[in-house]
């Protein structure tokens, strides 16, 4: 009896191996039995939106004289840029930063020993002028060409600190569909040369997933990024985006 149940047992065993062993071999072919692909969809484009700013600093000792200062310095600042052809509303003036200054003072005493402590300084009086233009090539070009001429303030007593030139384009998201749809479109030209060239058949889509969204100066070499690029310094841009694609092969 005991003999009996032995084989029963060992015979489900049997069927049931038999049957993983089945399935295995029937999803690894099924895996072999697809291609996978990677389309690309690029686009070279000229930003249209622009943003550039500049600052400005006073000191003294007193917070009341730095602000009247920095007050004077602006009106100084904003004739400079008018004399340059801008209308006042085409730029504007942040809100006054205060910073206190303090120095290191070292003293010695009767036993030699030195000692450094922090004294107070004054006061630095931040401003900082802001231009930006959507959309608007005119002004765009001119604000290009004032930010390299802001040394001249230095013959008024005025020192102004220029940041770098942002630029950025104002419909990213219909850029991006098209990059999508020209990637994929790739994506499935590829897969059906291959197979085609491979004397087969391309079967239905079983997977798609995306790569990211980059933006590159163009004729950059830059790898790209896991995160995605962004960027914001070149005029003059590449957009670019992979699809990934999974057919079935009949």
């Amino acid at each position: 009896m005991e003999k009996i149940k032995s084989s029963i047992i060992i015979g489900i065993a049997i069927i049931i191996t038999a049957w993983f062993l089945g399935k295995s071999f029937q999803n690894r072919n099924k895996n072999l039995d697809s291609i996978t692909v990677i389309g690309l969809g690029t686009k070279d484009f000229v930003s249209d939106d622009i943003l550039w700013s500049g600052s400005f600093t006073t000191n003294s000792i007193d917070i009341k004289t730095a602000y009247n200062k920095i007050v004077s310095d602006q009106k100084i600042v904003a004739d400079f840029f008018t004399n340059k052809g801008f209308k006042p509303t085409e730029f504007n003036f942040g809100a006054v930063n205060f910073e206190k200054k303090f120095r290191e003072v070292r003293n010695e005493n009767s036993g030699n020993q030195t000692r450094y402590e922090q004294v107070f300084d004054g006061f630095k009086a931040t401003q900082t002028v802001t231009f930006s233009a959507k959309m608007n090539p005119d002004l765009m070009k001119r604000i290009e060409n004032v930010s390299s001429k802001t040394s001249e303030l230095v013959n008024s007593g005025i020192e102004l600190s220029s940041n770098s030139i942002q630029y950025t384009f104002s419909d990213l998201p219909s850029l991006k569909q098209s990059l999508i749809e020209k990637a994929t479109k790739d994506a499935n030209e590829r897969a059906s040369k291959i197979v085609k060239t491979a004397n087969g058949n391309l079967g239905k889509l079983k997977r798609a997933s995306m790569g990211v969204f980059q933006i590159t100066g163009q004729g950059s070499t830059e790898d790209d990024s896991y995160g995605g690029i962004n960027d914001t310094f070149s005029k003059n841009k590449t957009a670019r985006i992979t699809v990934r694609l999974e057919y079935e092969l009949d």
